[in-house]
């Protein structure tokens, strides 16, 4: 029995005090604007209805777009692709002319890196390069 009148009393007090403190309405903020006037900051983040109806019946997520608002979009998204394309192709030219080029300069040192071995050891009595035929 004793826990039911800890339950009640707080909560009859607590709807005591929000029936009564209801009489003050916003005491807490004050208000300077006048009703009248529209230039204050909530004309500045708001619009009339009008304009925001206007606005989300011409762009909202289920109209369609314009077919020439949609052709320019693909027009621009193919631009791109094809100078993407295009510098991907002007990079891999690049790195496979530095790699042929490398691989050219290191046959042409083991090459010559071969012939001071074979001109250095060549005794004359075998013809030179026996094992090149």
């Amino acid at each position: 029995m004793s826990w039911t009148r800890v339950l009640v009393l707080p909560l009859l007090t607590t709807l005591l005090i929000l029936t009564f403190s209801s009489v003050g309405e916003s005491a807490a903020v004050r208000d300077d604007s006048k009703a009248g006037d529209k230039k204050g900051p909530a004309r500045q983040v708001f619009m009339p209805e009008s304009d925001a109806s206007n606005f989300f019946k011409r762009r909202s997520r289920r109209s369609p777009q314009y077919y020439a608002e949609l052709q320019a979009e693909q027009r621009v998204r193919q631009s791109a692709d094809e100078r993407r394309r295009e510098y991907n192709e002007e990079q891999r030219n690049e790195f496979e002319n530095y790699v042929e080029e490398e691989r050219d300069e290191q046959t042409e040192r083991s090459r010559e890196t071969s012939e001071q071995f074979r001109e250095y050891h060549y005794d004359g009595l075998y013809p030179r390069y026996h094992w090149f035929h």
